[in-house]
């Protein structure tokens, strides 16, 4: 990890710019007087590959989210067969049901590559939560969408299709609703995916040939483009 990376995520933290916060989903939904208070409180950093952002058993202190890059969120495979619950590309904000609670993280989330992490501060959150109806609404859809991706990822997790599980896993991490930033091109290597669903860069690589022959995506030299997400989830589903 480099030496960066050894100072806490906080200490490195700075000020968002105009185009970070033109990116965050939520913050248009805010009153302007709640809006600008908002802008002055998130702070932006820059994570290493490896780096954790979440760790289990460490109490929240930020609303997380993806500004830039690819993050992933696991268990602690220390204690049993490692799963990775889902990818956190661009827009994703996350780890809320955990702030709501104010109990200690069940999961980790950890850097794949260098990525611009924002948080907001957990009373910053509350505050909103108390006071935002909008913000409310928004943080009861990211509730109710991550509820049916899990639900989701745990019944294909029990086939044994390995394109099945690639397919499950890009058409999460294409998730309009929970993932906006993304669109309809993924930046992202057959490694890193390998990483996601927890399987070789070969086997990875013939899966996507296999979508891609379906029609449902095209693999570009920078990543992954989505054709057809649809056909995509029903691809999924019908493994």
């Amino acid at each position: 990890m480099s030496e960066a990376a050894v100072t806490p995520l906080h200490r490195r933290a700075r000020e968002a710019t105009a185009a970070e916060l033109a990116g965050i989903p939520w913050l248009e939904v805010l009153e302007a007087s709640e809006r600008e208070r908002v802008a002055g409180e998130i702070r932006v950093a820059d994570a290493a590959p490896g780096e954790m952002l979440c760790r289990i058993g460490r109490p929240p202190t930020y609303w997380f989210g993806v500004v830039d890059g690819l993050l992933k969120m696991n268990n602690d495979s220390s204690h049993g067969t490692p799963i990775t619950f889902t990818g956190l590309p661009p827009g994703a904000w996350f780890g809320e049901g955990t702030l709501l609670k104010r109990e200690p993280y069940r999961y980790n989330v950890q850097a794949l590559r260098r990525s611009v992490v924002a948080g907001l501060p957990i009373e910053s959150f509350h505050r909103l939560l108390d006071n935002s109806i909008p913000f409310n609404r928004f943080v009861m859809r990211q509730l109710n969408e991550r509820l049916g991706q899990f639900i989701a990822a745990r019944e294909i997790d029990r086939l044994n299709d390995p394109d099945a599980r690639v397919a499950r896993s890009l058409a999460s991490l294409f998730h309009p609703l929970l993932y906006p930033g993304v669109g309809s091109m993924l930046r992202i290597t057959q490694q890193e995916l390998g990483m996601l669903v927890g399987l070789s860069r070969q086997r990875v690589n013939q899966a996507l040939h296999t979508l891609q022959d379906r029609g449902l995506i095209r693999i570009e030299y920078a990543g992954v483009r989505v054709l057809d997400l649809p056909g995509l989830q029903r691809e999924v589903f019908s493994a």
